[in-house]
């Protein structure tokens, strides 16, 4: 019986292969046989989840036409990894990856670390700050204290708690977007209300377009719901969407969603104009595409003088074009897993009737928690103490990685909680691997885009600040030498692709 769970074809390989590519050697130094580039190559795609792990490879005849080199040099490559512990074979079967005994199983995901091994890693994995004190404590106890007449109750509620809903109706009204409790449903976080919306709108083989770079775990999420992603580049630097990018791919590609991160982008902390808005909003429509807008940044102003566009559904007055999907996880805190979707009530009512064989209904504590935040003014205070808190954090980081790794290129965004950065020509792939051995833990460009794109860059959050921020660049800084040296990591260490 195989062993593989999945597949991955020989051009697809072939893609992320090339998409490791370094800068040249410099004078000097040694390029490894091709053979040892080409695991090296693939070993690093399953450390970074890149290739899950059960995949099957591809036969090797077919992998050496698509990298146009020869049969000999893939055999040896397969069995290098099989020695490794990165490739298991069986005739008739195929080889499929695998990873050495005792190695936990990559995750393609943007994981926290457990709690426990913070004391060792400084974890720039996670874009998310710890809670704003003494603001979750309060909401707790004022959740607890409205909590007995709804424990008298089943606890289910597949829409959300009334008050709440109202609660959220009323903030988008205040916004300027006239809104009723009847299109408001609750959720388990953004990645929930995301997940729903995948479910009702996508299908297995629907098109999804998708910014690029983009959220590295809603790229997942849309990829395991078997979407097929339609990459559309983002602007240079931070200024925002490239319109005629997104023209073209909604007329010739006709996808059935679309899904945009138009405040505060992540990773790359662009902030979409108004007419931007517009423009996408009148696009969508003429496609007949969905279009998904995830406002969790939409609060994280950090500079005085940011003026805040129209949400994206303030360009949609009736409503049959825009999905918006809020969160309290970026803004407040991500342990509170209330999201929210905001769209037209049959849509609405569709997601709600499709959650019976999901689960059911987000935690009534968490709902009432949020809801005294808003209905107390406690919200506004808990944000302003989080933007304070990021806007220090982001100054110290840039400050810090400008001093250690002054030829690596970024835009300072007004916003948000990322910074995108171009790694002067170094793999980040590369990078994320040495930063595991300095005790530094920083996802890959590739994480955020499709088929291997981004290689050169890394993404790098707002969660630490002052002397952790100085550490945490001069930890990168010491993964780039590694790189940059040739460096190992583990055995025979990360190396350049060279057909």
């Amino acid at each position: 019986m195989a062993q593989w769970t999945s597949a991955v074809g020989a051009a697809q390989l072939a893609r992320l292969l090339n998409s490791q590519q370094d800068r040249p050697a410099g004078p000097g130094s040694r390029r490894p046989p091709a053979y040892r580039a080409l695991a090296d190559g693939i070993r690093l795609l399953v450390l970074e989840g890149r290739v899950p792990v059960a995949a099957r490879l591809p036969a090797e005849r077919e992998l050496a036409l698509a990298l146009s080199v020869s049969r000999t040099t893939v055999a040896a490559a397969y069995e290098a990894l099989r020695a490794e512990g990165f490739l298991e074979s069986r005739r008739g079967a195929g080889s499929w990856t695998a990873v050495p005994a005792g190695n936990p199983v990559p995750a393609r995901g943007l994981e926290p670390l457990p709690p426990e091994a913070l004391g060792s890693i400084i974890d720039l994995g996670c874009a998310a700050l710890p809670a704003p004190e003494p603001w979750l404590t309060r909401a707790v106890r004022g959740a607890l204290e409205e909590l007995p007449p709804y424990a008298h109750t089943h606890g289910d509620y597949p829409a959300g708690l009334t008050a709440l809903r109202s609660m959220i109706a009323e903030r988008y009204t205040a916004r300027g977007i006239p809104t009723m409790p009847e299109q408001i449903m609750v959720t388990t976080g953004a990645m929930g209300a995301i997940d729903a919306i995948c479910h009702l709108f996508g299908g297995r083989g629907e098109r999804i377009a998708v910014e690029s770079p983009s959220y590295a775990n809603i790229l997942q999420l849309m990829r395991e719901a078997g979407a097929r992603l339609v990459p559309v580049a983002m602007a240079e630097g931070l200024a925002g969407w490239d319109m005629d990018r997104w023209r073209q791919v909604l007329r010739e590609a006709a996808p059935r969603i679309a899904y945009v991160v138009a405040d505060f982008h992540n990773p790359t902390g662009a902030l979409a104009d108004e007419d931007q808005r517009r423009q996408l909003v009148e696009a969508a429509r003429s496609a007949g595409t969905v279009l998904v807008a995830d406002e969790t940044m939409s609060e994280l102003w950090l500079d005085d003088d940011v003026e805040m566009p129209r949400p994206v559904c303030g360009f949609d007055p009736a409503g049959s074009t825009v999905i918006t999907v809020g969160s309290a996880s970026k803004a407040f805190w991500a342990g509170m897993r209330i999201g929210w979707v905001r769209a037209a009530p049959d849509v609405i009512r569709s997601l709600v009737a499709a959650r019976a064989y999901a689960d059911l209904g987000t935690p009534v504590l968490e709902q009432l928690a949020v809801n005294w935040l808003f209905s107390t003014g406690g919200w506004e205070q808990a944000v302003e103490l989080r933007r304070r808190q990021a806007r220090a954090n982001r100054d110290d980081l840039v400050a810090a990685v400008r001093r250690e790794l002054p030829e690596w290129e970024f835009a300072v965004p007004e916003g948000g909680l990322t910074l995108w950065v171009r790694t002067g020509g170094l793999s980040g792939s590369r990078l994320a691997e040495a930063g595991e051995r300095v005790g530094l833990r920083v996802p890959s460009g590739p994480r955020f885009g499709v088929d291997g794109a981004f290689e050169g860059y890394v993404r790098l959050p707002f969660t630490v600040g002052g002397a952790v921020a100085e550490e945490a660049a001069a930890r990168l800084a010491a993964a780039a030498r590694i790189v940059e040296s040739g460096g190992t990591v583990g055995a025979e260490g990360p190396r350049t692709f060279v057909a």
